[in-house]
């Protein structure tokens, strides 16, 4: 374990050295993505004036899962997203061949390569957004709520790497997988619309249980906003569906290396 944080760590230093080297660059996406988010706060200020209420949710509680679902899509983004979009191009060129020679775990090795530091300090903004609504709300959480909270966002950003990464190793058997991966990127934008939105139908039970994204966000901005007497069953669907998703990415992985023949046969 402490030979591959050391390993991260070199990364980590490498990947902010090249975003430092490009500082237009970086200052541009980090607006872009700012100004995004500023988007989706003026369309919650506009639906809120014609209703109250979107199901059992509250503006400023919209208002808290639309800061979550930033906060744990730019962790997601910041250390994940560039890798996974990534893998299908290193299957394809060849340069996979180069990355499964070293000396460390596979998946590891091509999901860490690069890191986004606009994406952290977006991450942050989506904080700022969080503790902003809570103060509209008149909501102090208290140390329990965000025992879990943390480690639920960390769920989050868990089910969007393995979804993501298993429809990245779809690459293996057809050419160009960069469309199922944008094509998740958008679908996971869902996951900043409250739960209750969607009725209790077939789409809400593919997307809380099957792929869980609804829940990504949407968990996370409960434990944190609201008093459960049983927070923990919430907690317990999303790490359950995050273990599943993470396992079943993994095993899928190992199920098409297998098969993988390298570039060179």
């Amino acid at each position: 374990m402490r030979r591959y944080l050391e390993i991260y760590g070199i990364m980590l230093r490498n990947s902010v050295i090249r975003e430092m080297s490009f500082k237009a660059n970086f200052i541009l996406w980090m607006a872009v993505e700012l100004l995004w988010f500023l988007g989706q706060i003026v369309f919650i200020e506009v639906l809120f004036g014609y209703v109250d209420r979107l199901g059992d949710w509250t503006k400023w509680e919209v208002v808290l899962l639309v800061g979550t679902h930033q906060l744990i899509g730019q962790l997601f983004q910041a250390f994940f997203y560039a890798n996974v979009a990534n893998l299908p191009e290193l299957v394809r060129t060849g340069k996979l061949d180069f990355m499964l020679l070293l000396p460390v775990d596979s998946q590891f090795a091509v999901s860490t390569r690069q890191f986004g530091m606009d994406n952290v300090v977006n991450a942050l903004v989506g904080v700022g957004i969080v503790i902003f609504a809570l103060a509209k709300m008149h909501v102090t959480p208290g140390p329990l709520q965000i025992a879990m909270y943390i480690p639920a966002v960390a769920l989050g950003v868990a089910v969007h790497y393995s979804i993501m990464f298993a429809l990245a190793t779809i690459s293996f058997w057809i050419v160009r997988a960069q469309g199922l991966i944008y094509g998740y990127y958008n679908l996971f934008n869902i996951a900043r619309y409250p739960d209750s939105i969607f009725g209790n139908g077939v789409f809400r039970f593919v997307f809380s249980w099957i792929i869980p994204v609804i829940v990504v966000a949407n968990i996370p901005a409960r434990l944190l906003g609201r008093i459960f007497d049983a927070p923990l069953p919430l907690l317990a669907h999303l790490a359950g569906a995050a273990a599943l998703a993470v396992g079943l990415s993994r095993a899928f992985w190992h199920f098409a290396l297998r098969r993988y023949s390298s570039a060179s046969s």
